[in-house]
């Protein structure tokens, strides 16, 4: 539709795709690195969820503030900034000599990809129209995905190739190239040199955001916004699906080399398939479907809350993984919670440039990735302990379950009507 107005949208979309999967090509190299790392440090599992968890502590203190100063400063320089920064946060994990310098490098990691997400969603909110957000977001949430097919076994290859090390060298050369790439190519729709009128009208008429600073300031906007129902049902329930994920995104490799006593090679071959899986359903069903049902004439608040949960429903079978000592079996239930998550998954982002005020994407986003990013450090460091003390993943992958539950409370009873917050 409106292909002859342009489609420098669909360029950028694909743009901040690539970064979300370069971004997580640095997130999940030190998930394949598990192994040989507990062997070169002489780590015990819950050790190894402290190390796993490092990333997020930074990264979740910083989402409110770094909300705010995206709204403030923009989407591109913010970007820019944070991609050379992790690049050179992997790099630092390349050369560590042990656990301190690996948890050191991975907190400066997590601040210099705080601003990822939340930026996507804002970037997201200016280039889309509504009838194309789920999409748009799809195209970002879904590479997160899509960097787990394709992340997954070619870290695992580089590190048998060169070590452990080397993939964290890989990983951080990749993420100077599309440094590069960035820097070139994104702007917001109003400074794009390639945008027609026609396009810029286009996005503009179909309610996309409108650029600017918050109403009011960083602090008063962020006082209103902790007192919205809209934004705190958002914020625990998104929270739900980030404990599920956390805990599966963090912890299969490590799951299937611990428990079911895979090679590295075998470990990134079995877990590429729940991803592949997951990365369509992201896409498919959360993106491409719930756009179409819209179109279609249905309410979009009743259709984005329905696939919402039942993706949170399909997420559940994450508890019944850990109850098999059959890799397959394991895996298939593995790759219905993953790909239940993910169909959720672009819903849940596109929320915050809808419900958000005018300028206030940023802050909104952070709110929800904040709690996001707390919750994912108690899963990923709560799984390596019990695991631990139980010799079995049984009692994490039930836990999930349970707070899915949770989640699925918040977006049906307490969120109402999906649609922007009046001030």
């Amino acid at each position: 539709m409106n292909g002859k107005a342009g489609n420098v949208r669909w360029s950028i979309g694909g743009l901040i795709g690539l970064g979300v999967i370069v971004n997580y090509f640095d997130r999940v190299n030190i998930s394949v690195a598990t192994h040989p790392m507990m062997n070169q440090f002489h780590l015990s599992l819950g050790q190894v969820g402290i190390l796993l968890s490092a990333f997020s502590w930074s990264y979740t203190v910083m989402q409110i503030p770094i909300g705010s100063i995206l709204d403030r400063i923009g989407i591109k320089w913010l970007n820019r900034v944070g991609i050379i920064l992790w690049s050179l946060a992997t790099m630092l994990t390349a050369i560590a000599g042990g656990m301190g310098i690996v948890i050191l490098s991975r907190v400066l990691l997590g601040i210099a990809e705080c601003p990822a997400f939340p930026g996507a969603s804002k970037a997201t909110g200016y280039w889309f129209p509504l009838r194309e957000r789920g999409l748009a977001t799809s195209l970002f949430d879904g590479a997160a995905k899509i960097s787990n097919v394709l992340g997954i076994p070619l870290v695992a290859w580089t590190m048998t190739m060169w070590g452990w090390r080397g993939g964290f060298w890989f990983t951080a050369i990749l993420s100077l190239a599309f440094a590069v790439v960035w820097w070139i190519w994104y702007r917001d729709p109003e400074e794009h040199k390639k945008i027609t009128k026609e396009e810029l009208d286009y996005i503009k008429e179909g309610g996309a955001q409108e650029t600017g600073a918050p109403e009011g300031g960083v602090l008063r906007s962020l006082g209103f916004l902790l007192t919205q129902r809209k934004v705190l049902a958002l914020t625990f329930g998104f929270a739900a699906y980030g404990y599920a994920f956390g805990l599966l995104s963090s912890w299969i490799p490590g799951y299937l080399e611990t428990q079911m006593h895979m090679s590295l090679l075998k470990t990134g071959a079995y877990s590429v398939v729940p991803w592949i899986v997951a990365s369509a359903a992201d896409v498919l069903i959360g993106g491409w479907l719930v756009d179409k049902v819209i179109r279609s004439g249905r309410d979009a608040s009743k259709v984005r809350k329905t696939f919402m949960v039942i993706g949170m429903i399909l997420g559940l079978t994450v508890g019944l993984a850990g109850f098999t000592k059959n890799p397959v079996i394991a895996i298939i239930w593995i790759t219905i919670s993953l790909a239940g998550l993910s169909m959720f998954a672009p819903i849940g982002w596109s929320l915050p440039s809808i419900v958000a005020p005018k300028g206030t994407v940023g802050i909104v986003g952070g709110i929800m990735n904040f709690l996001n990013g707390l919750v994912g450090i108690v899963s990923t460091i709560l799984t390596g302990y019990v695991a631990q003390a139980s010799h079995s993943f049984a009692g994490p992958f039930i836990l999930a379950a349970c707070v899915l539950v949770v989640g699925i409370f918040f977006y049906t009873v307490v969120m109402g009507r999906i649609e922007q917050i009046q001030r």
